[in-house]
């Protein structure tokens, strides 16, 4: 069968390779695809299996392209796919879970430990000369924040919340989560409490959830009132579960001390957009995900999705 992978640049910028792709069909790999249909329906005209990571690929896609069979979303999240248009046509699709939760947990510290330590800053300043010419020993710019006996509140507890409530508990942390279904592995990591209780309670407050019906626009003034004081709030799961404009508002009043965001509503950032007018918020473009080790994970559980679906045993199916 014709495999075409729409974006393959995010995913493998020449750093890994295909071969496990490239072994079960005729592969073609565009690096990017603008979002056009006729762009995307040029590309997939004449293919069985496509592949995308952001490229849409929209009803009006499929059907201009009646022998697609297959879309493999080449993320976790699906939304790029006309989910209602795939059923009608008999497409299926698969995703990859799972493959990004030790980065996305790693990124999520990284971004709480710059905004506690704040690391970057002060190895610039000590680049530039002022250690050097100072006259006490040491120096600081910030106040230090130690995590040890911190309120960790994690909205969203699945593999990926875990992550990063085990990696809080290293740090001494107290956890506590709202996530929707209680387990015995959850309850081993952090307590399940009511979300006004995480709000009220929590120094800080990590968004590890899917954007939903009752995630978009959870962080917004009213939620933000709830929370403590110089709180923090971290988010390595999606931009539109903020309302920007409400946080920007406290993150310059101090309502809450500091963000970090790998994410942001609309991706790429818009000039415009009202947290890049804040200095305390640390912002970095969607590279949660994207740790080496991680993208290689992504290609060959992709791969094993495609070779699955070619099997007859198709895996990863979602709906």
């Amino acid at each position: 069968m014709k495999i075409v992978i729409l974006d393959g640049f995010t995913s493998n910028p020449g750093d890994l390779n295909w071969d496990k792709m490239e072994a079960l069909g005729d592969l073609t790999v565009y690096e990017y695809t603008p979002n056009q249909t006729a762009d995307i329906v040029d590309r997939l005209q004449d293919c069985e299996i496509a592949l995308t990571n952001k490229t849409v690929i929209t009803a009006e896609v499929m059907e201009a392209c009646p022998g697609l069979q297959y879309i493999g979303v080449l993320a976790t999240g699906y939304n790029v796919v006309d989910m209602a248009a795939a059923a009608t046509h008999g497409i299926t699709v698969t995703n990859v879970p799972g493959y990004s939760t030790q980065a996305v947990a790693q990124q999520a510290f990284a971004l709480l430990l710059d905004i506690c330590s704040h690391a970057a800053h002060h190895s610039k300043e000590v680049h530039n000369g002022r250690w050097s010419r100072g006259r006490d020993f040491c120096f600081w710019d910030y106040p230090l924040i130690e995590l040890d006996h911190k309120t960790a509140g994690i909205i969203g507890f699945g593999q990926t919340g875990k992550a990063i409530g085990r990696v809080a508990k290293a740090f001494g942390m107290r956890v506590i989560t709202n996530g929707s279904h209680e387990t015995p592995e959850g309850k081993a990591i952090g307590e399940y409490v009511s979300r006004e209780q995480l709000l009220k309670e929590s120094d800080v407050i990590f968004l590890a959830c899917p954007l939903n019906e009752q995630t978009k626009d959870l962080v917004c003034k009213e939620t933000i009132a709830q929370m403590k004081d110089g709180v923090i709030l971290i988010n390595t799961s999606r931009g539109g579960t903020i309302v920007e404009k409400d946080l920007a508002e406290a993150l310059h009043s101090g309502k809450v001390y500091g963000a970090g965001v790998d994410v942001v509503s609309v991706e790429p950032a818009k000039p415009d957009n009202p947290l890049l007018a804040c200095e305390n918020c640390v912002i970095t473009p969607h590279i949660a995900w994207a740790a080496k080790e991680a993208r290689g994970r992504l290609i060959d559980i992709a791969s094993g999705n495609v070779k699955c679906f070619l099997e007859g045993k198709a895996q990863n199916v979602v709906h």
